[in-house]
């Protein structure tokens, strides 16, 4: 008896539930907008061509944005200083990756507030309203990124990629120089300062390494890590340096910010 009394419950509940989700959905019904992406006879019309080819391009921005942020921004120079400095504190397990990724990230944002406000006010938003064409909006997005890579690069590895290029260099200006040989050389640019910051954020741990070690030998403690025990002398190092402002300051000042 209890067994049926189970089951008659279960069937009336379920019943409820019908009930309530059908008045739910009859009550609110969800708007789900129609996109229309057809290209042929079943296109509606001209504008649904527009309306695509800006999803298209959105579509391929939001692919590249990764590299884009990695290799025309100033993440890379941030992000290899916060590993050398990671690997110079010896606390590679104690600080995770996703959290100097995202500071790097938010840090990158702020530096590259002004080229943003740039691009979105001289080539998104017109675009978007349909002042520019195509073409006169990816001109207009290059132009503040190329001025902020060429300020950042250095001439020496600039003048390799237009030396090794099919390009006539006499022709290359600042205005006209592809993005193609820019990016490149802001890259191994790039590399080099985060390494001479790396150099130097390195040298007073390493000293302290050095203290360490030496001492732990003069004892007789070779069963003891020097690197545990200079752990702790780094971290009050670099706690009553104020390193976080410190080194946060540099970076953003490395960048004329």
């Amino acid at each position: 008896m209890s067994k049926r009394r189970r089951i008659i419950f279960m069937v009336i509940f379920i019943i409820s539930l019908t009930f309530i989700f059908e008045k739910t959905v009859m009550a609110e019904p969800i708007n789900i907008p129609d996109l229309n992406i057809s290209i042929g006879d079943e296109a509606a019309s001209p504008q649904n061509y527009v309306d695509n080819i800006k999803l298209l391009i959105v579509l391929t921005i939001l692919t590249l944005l990764p590299s884009i942020i990695i290799m025309m921004t100033s993440f890379t120079r941030i992000v290899v200083v916060f590993s050398f400095l990671k690997n110079a504190l010896g606390a590679a397990q104690s600080i995770p990756n996703q959290i100097l990724t995202g500071l790097a990230i938010f840090l990158t944002i702020f530096i590259m507030r002004p080229v943003y406000n740039e691009i979105n006010e001289n080539s998104f938003k017109p675009f978007m309203e349909n002042t520019i064409s195509q073409e006169e909006a990816i001109e207009n997005a290059s132009k503040p990124l190329r001025e902020f890579m060429l300020k950042e690069t250095r001439q020496k590895d600039l003048e390799l990629f237009i030396e090794t290029s099919d390009l006539n260099s006499e022709e290359i200006t600042r205005e006209n120089i592809p993005l193609t040989l820019v990016v490149p050389a802001f890259a191994i640019s790039e590399l080099k300062t985060a390494f001479q910051i790396g150099f130097l954020i390195y040298l007073p741990f390493l000293i302290i390494d050095m203290v360490v070690s030496s001492i732990l030998m003069s004892m007789g403690m070779f069963m003891i890590p020097p690197v545990m025990v200079a752990l702790p002398f780094k971290l009050l190092l670099f706690v009553m340096v104020d390193g976080w402002n410190l080194l946060v300051k540099s970076l953003i000042s490395s960048f004329g910010g």
